[in-house]
């Protein structure tokens, strides 16, 4: 077992993206982040899985829109081109399968 306490870290800074875990196969990050703040087009070569823990935020994928808040999870298939953008405050927990 591994207990992992997330920080709330938007207080002391903007923008906030860090790993929080990391395994053989998968990788854990924690990103938080301001309204309007965004994060730019980018991609993962395995499965993503992505929670809104906290607040809303638009993710922008392979041209379509789609809005997370805290009732929503997100799954990307591997290389699919992502962005995203806060609607308001938010945190995300981003569990990246590595292949």
């Amino acid at each position: 077992m591994q207990y992992i306490q997330v920080e709330q870290l938007l207080q002391n800074k903007v923008k906030h993206v860090g790993k929080v875990a990391v395994g053989a196969d998968y990788d854990v990050m924690n990103i938080q982040l301001k309204t309007g703040e965004m994060v730019a087009e980018h991609s993962a070569p395995g499965e993503v899985l992505i929670v809104c823990r906290k607040g809303r935020v638009k993710f922008y994928v392979e041209g379509q829109v789609t809005e997370l808040d805290a009732n929503a999870l997100l799954m990307l298939e591997p290389n699919e081109k992502h962005s995203l953008e806060a609607v308001e405050d938010c945190e995300i927990i981003v569990v990246r399968i590595k292949k």
